[in-house]
Formats: structure tokens, C-alpha cells, sequence
């Protein structure tokens, strides 16, 4: 397209060039960039009156011959009107921003397969060809690519596709529920469908959620510590608590504070605002009113200095003594008491073996480790799992596998087993819930969107998770007990190469 104005406009031609629709490169992976060369020592015709209105289009500037690089930013809004070459020649001028493609573009998979152009030659130009290969298991078209622009990723070149598979039959309160698991390791899904299946023999699981609270915690400093006790005793007072929850409320219709709590170190407070989120996973409602919450603080502490609105007291996505004990997101416990029977016949130990395994492997071997909430022998494999095929951040896995594994022998000889988990963080709506796979899988298990009781999707999926961890647990510990892991891993988790 506007490679024609530049031919046209060398030979001072006034013939209005032709506009061709716009065209992809015919291999975006394979093909050499072919950028138009725009000399700036060139000159180009432009509209003979200076009192002549500017061109409103892209168009409009080819009508008058106005090269790409004289293109002023309003003809650049919108970049359906130039071809692949053209586009790349204005991102490799710096005049749009890589980022920017999917937000000029109506066609967003063309969008993306022009930034995977773009980014070839940082691998050298010369190898464009060999470095494109690397591109090709990477895709990247059909798929909704509006479901992502502002919401969950920036500088897309494609989409992962990783393995989903399903748990049957996972009973927990009673209900009978397929989990959606997405993994890469052989053998998970299998060992967790095993465990599925002695709990629903054994007449299944219960699960409870014992408090919901997503955390923020601000980071505040003051001119000494007197300053900063004096702003904890205040804020601890009921009547001013009651303020700065007014405030905090006014933000979000179902996020409700629930507490604050307020450590010190020094003239510093780390303020810890719990906020009840509903079926959302919370960060951003707690944000959100955290913020609203400091403009009350500053009222009346004029020397207050907010550092950081995450102070590292929440704690997100990192370990923490704090969440083991206080809780993050949702704290579950999931239990069963499982017949020695089903113990003996459907893993192939007993349940001494079991209990003794878990005490020495799961609770001394954690202590000598000096873990903080690990005292499990693989509870984030599940939830990671888990969280990837139900679009939940799978960074949060970090506390949301935080897990207490405890078994013990019944008066009569049958298996009490449950799992505690304080800090699981799901949500429902929100983040990656609303991408299409991802949303199915929601689906699968009958949680997607919001509960018209809020907050009753988000405990379901965290009791699912829970029951999930306490089948996958269960599995592991028995064939590690009766000595069957190395085989079963040799089985399922090794491909086969033919020669």
C-alpha cells in the first residue's frame, strides 16, 4: 500500500497510486522481512495549500503522498489500512510500539503473527529461516484473542497447549464431581483417579471451608515508633476500625473486610486488610479498597508514608509463616475415614504402613527439613494441575499447596486421613476463568461465573481441590508404602521411542 506511495511519489508522479487491500507475508514463520527502505533525504508531494485540511485517514495521506515516516500519530491509530511489510516498517521506526499491534488492529490474530515476524531477527537476520522453525510448534491462530487483549497477557506470539485430563468421580459432601487436571507429568492423573476411587468405596469425602479472607497488606512508615504505635492502637480502636471499613466496603458490592491486622518493626507498620472477595479470587477488590482505606488513614496520621500497597505481610506468592497460620484466601479441611479393606485391596497396604510412612516422611521429615506448610508429600502437584485447566494464577500455587497431611489408625482399625489446607486461592470469576478452555473446564466441575450465593462457587471449587489433594495424597503414600512409585512412574511417566 504505501510502499506504492513511495514508488509513486519518487517519480513525482500526481496519479493517485492504487490501494491494495492489505496482505500477510506468505509464511509468517519462514519468510524474510522485506521492509520498505524510506531514505530521509527524499521528498514527496503533499497537499499544495497550506490551509487544506489534513487527511483524516491513512487513506487519505497515500491520496496525498505522504511517505510512512512523515505519517503524523492520528494516521496511526488505526493499522488495518497498511500491510504486514508496512506495519513492521512503522515498529522497526518506533512509531507504534510492539504492545500496541492488538490495540490498532481489528484482526487480532494477524496482529500476533506480525509481532512473531518482527521478533525473528533478534535471533539474527541471517538466520530468519532456522530461528522460524522454532516458531512452528508454537501457535497461535484460531483463538480468541479478544478474551485475552487487557486482561491476561501482553506481546502475545501464541498459546501453550498442554494435556487436560479428568478425575472421575471424585466424591466429596455427598456429590460426585470430574476434576479437569492439566499437566505434563504421566502418572498425576492416574495416581489421583486411584485415590478418587478409594474414596468414593469408602463412601466419600467431606470438605469445609472454615474462613474466606484475601489479604493485602501495605507497607507504612512514620516519623518514629512512638508515631507508629500510636497509629496501631488506633486503628485497633472499634470506632475508627468502623471508619476505615465504611471506607473499604465503598469499593466493591460483594467484597466485605473482615479484619486487620497490624505488626510493627521499628516506626514501620505492616498492615494486613483481610477482605472477604466473594467467588472472585480477591487480589483486585482488595486492592481496590485497600487504597480507599489509606485515604481515611491520612486524614489522620499527616506524617503516614505508604511505601508500598504490598508490603510483603499478605503474603502473595511467596512462602510465609503468616498464611500457614493465619490463612490466605480459603482455609479447607477435607477428611474421610476409609475400611481397612479398601486400605488393603484397592492400594495394597495396610494401614499401619500408611500412618507410619506419613508420620516418618510427611511430619519428621518436614520438621528436619525446617518447611513451612510442606508437611505433604505432594499436594502441589494437584493444585498446580488443577489451577492451570481452571485458569486460576498458577504463580499462588506457592501458598495455596501449603498442606497438613495427617493420618492415624481408628479404634477399629480403619484409616482417618485428612488434609488442611489454610490458604487455597481460587476464584471463579476473573483472570483466566473467562478464557474459553479454561472456562469449560469450570464447567466440568459446575462452578463457572458467579454463584447467585456469593462466595458458594469459589468453596466449592476450594473443596474440590482439597478432596483432589487428599485422593492424590493418598495414592502417593500407598505406593510409596507398599513400593510400587519407581514401577508405576517407569510405566506412565517414560515415552516410549521406537527404534
Amino acid at each position: 500500500m504505501f510502499g506504492s506511495v513511495v514508488r509513486d511519489a519518487l517519480s513525482m508522479s500526481r496519479v493517485r497510486p492504487a490501494l491494495r487491500a492489505p496482505t500477510r507475508l506468505s509464511s509468517p514463520t519462514t519468510a524474510r522481512l522485506a521492509v520498505p527502505f524510506l531514505a530521509p533525504s527524499r521528498r514527496f508531494l503533499h497537499p499544495e495549500s497550506p490551509d487544506q485540511a489534513a487527511p483524516a485517514s491513512a487513506m487519505a495521506y497515500a491520496d496525498a503522498c505522504v511517505p510512512l515516516k512523515d505519517l503524523p500519530k492520528s494516521a496511526l491509530d488505526n493499522l488495518d489500512q497498511f500491510d504486514n511489510e508496512e506495519i513492521i516498517s512503522l515498529v522497526r521506526d518506533g512509531r507504534v510500539p510492539l504492545h500496541h499491534l492488538e490495540h490498532r488492529m481489528s484482526d487480532l490474530s494477524r496482529a500476533v503473527e506480525i509481532r512473531r515476524t518482527l521478533l525473528l531477527p533478534a535471533h539474527g537476520e541471517a538466520d530468519a529461516e532456522e530461528v522460524a522453525a522454532k516458531y512452528a510448534g508454537l501457535p497461535y491462530s484460531d483463538y480468541d484473542w479478544s478474551r485475552v487483549l487487557g486482561a491476561n497477557a501482553e506481546n502475545v506470539v501464541g498459546y501453550l497447549t498442554i494435556p487436560v485430563g479428568v478425575v472421575s468421580n471424585l466424591m466429596v459432601n455427598e456429590t460426585l464431581y470430574n476434576v479437569p487436571m492439566s499437566t505434563t507429568e504421566g502418572c498425576l492423573i492416574a495416581s489421583t483417579q486411584r485415590g478418587a476411587k478409594a474414596i468414593a468405596l469408602s463412601g466419600g469425602a467431606s470438605a469445609v471451608v472454615n474462613a474466606r479472607g484475601m489479604t493485602r497488606a501495605p507497607v507504612i512508615k512514620f516519623d518514629s515508633a512512638k508515631k507508629a504505635s500510636e497509629f496501631k492502637q488506633w486503628i485497633e480502636t472499634p470506632t475508627n476500625y468502623a471508619l476505615v471499613e465504611k471506607a473499604f466496603n465503598s469499593t466493591t458490592r460483594f467484597g466485605k473486610l473482615k479484619s486487620i491486622k497490624t505488626n510493627l518493626a521499628g516506626r514501620t507498620a505492616y498492615v494486613r486488610f483481610a477482605c472477604d472477595s466473594g467467588d472472585a479470587m480477591g487480589m483486585n477488590m482488595v486492592s481496590k479498597g485497600t487504597e480507599k482505606a489509606m485515604e481515611v488513614l491520612r486524614e489522620h496520621f499527616e506524617d503516614l508514608d505508604v511505601l508500598s500497597i504490598a508490603g510483603n505481610f499478605c503474603t502473595d506468592k511467596k512462602p510465609s509463616a503468616i498464611n500457614w497460620i493465619e490463612g490466605r484466601g480459603r482455609s479447607v479441611v477435607a477428611d474421610i475415614i476409609m475400611p481397612r479393606k479398601i486400605v488393603e485391596t484397592v492400594l495394597r497396604t495396610t494401614v499401619y504402613e500408611l500412618v507410619h510412612l506419613n508420620t516418618h516422611k510427611n511430619l519428621n521429615g518436614s520438621i528436619m527439613a525446617g518447611s513451612i506448610g510442606g508437611f505433604n508429600a505432594h499436594a502441589s502437584n494437584i493444585v498446580t494441575a488443577i489451577f492451570l485447566a481452571t485458569g486460576q494464577d498458577p504463580a499462588q500455587n506457592v501458598e495455596s499447596s501449603n498442606c497438613l497431611t495427617f493420618m492415624e489408625e481408628t479404634t477399629d482399625g480403619d484409616l482417618y486421613m485428612s488434609v488442611t489446607m489454610p490458604s487455597i486461592e481460587v476464584g471463579t470469576v476473573g483472570g483466566g476463568t473467562s478464557l474459553p478452555a479454561q472456562a469449560s473446564c469450570l464447567d466440568i466441575i459446575g462452578v463457572r461465573g458467579a454463584s447467585t450465593n456469593p462466595g458458594e462457587h469459589g468453596d466449592v471449587l476450594a473443596h474440590v481441590i482439597a478432596a483432589s489433594v487428599l485422593a492424590g495424597e493418598l495414592s502417593l503414600l500407598g505406593a510409596q508404602a507398599a513400593g510400587h512409585l519407581v514401577e508405576s512412574h517407569m510405566r506412565l511417566n517414560r515415552k516410549v521411542t521406537s527404534e
